[in-house]
């Protein structure tokens, strides 16, 4: 998988995508990830990409040319579903994560100050996402949070192939209905006095997994 990131503060994502599962993704070269640094495309000799809104407001607006020809490069060779990331879009959710990992190019644009110029996304955006009902001073907070929940479904990934079976919002109910992963426990057994649910050290494989579903359940009741 490629994915390109184009963005006014590219150094905002080596520190992120050089470590952990993420870094060993790109060095095992199960995906290529690319921050594109959008002065590149700039207006003018200044490095000017944004500009007042036509018909008055607070602060700037990021102008359409430099996406646009940003975009298109790193499109020419290699068609790219084309991200936004903005308070506008449909909310992130595990399964959009899933349909994001089976592109083979994502280019994430990374909006800034009061957004992008609006005809980048009527013409250029495949799809606008949110993650929640709040503002941050960018996209490139959001971008990361999406790259890291699709990147880890790859496979080759993970190293256990049910990594990404057993976990939050992949389980499901009897009725099919989603779930939160149960409660996790370790050594020791019993520390300060708090002890781990018998249940979990019995050896009782069916009572084990009955646990498990019943607070999973009770994990995702709460959450709503």
């Amino acid at each position: 998988m490629l994915i390109d990131i184009i963005t006014l503060f590219p150094d905002f994502f080596v520190p992120v995508f050089s470590q952990s599962i993420i870094g060993r993704a790109q060095q095992k070269e199960l995906v290529k990830i690319r921050a594109c640094q959008l002065r590149d495309w700039a207006v003018d000799a200044h490095g000017s990409v944004d500009d007042k809104p036509f018909g008055g407001g607070v602060g700037m607006v990021l102008r359409p040319e430099p996406l646009f020809e940003a975009v298109e490069f790193v499109t020419k060779n290699n068609p790219g579903w084309v991200v936004f990331l903005t308070p506008g879009g449909r909310r992130f959710e595990q399964k959009k994560a899933i349909e994001l990992s089976q592109r083979e190019h994502l280019v994430f644009i990374c909006g800034h100050y009061e957004g992008i110029d609006q005809r980048v996304i009527d013409e250029l955006v495949n799809e606008q996402i949110s993650l929640g009902d709040f503002v941050l001073t960018g996209g490139e907070i959001p971008t990361m949070a999406v790259v890291d929940a699709l990147v880890r479904l790859l496979p080759g990934v993970l190293e256990k192939l049910d990594a990404t079976v057993n976990e939050s919002f992949s389980l499901r109910d009897e009725q099919g209905c989603l779930l939160l992963e149960y409660p996790q426990y370790t050594r020791p057994a019993d520390y300060r006095g708090l002890k781990v649910p018998e249940v979990l050290l019995s050896g009782d494989h069916a009572r084990i997994a009955e646990w498990k579903k019943t607070n999973s359940r009770l994990k995702m009741d709460k959450k709503v």
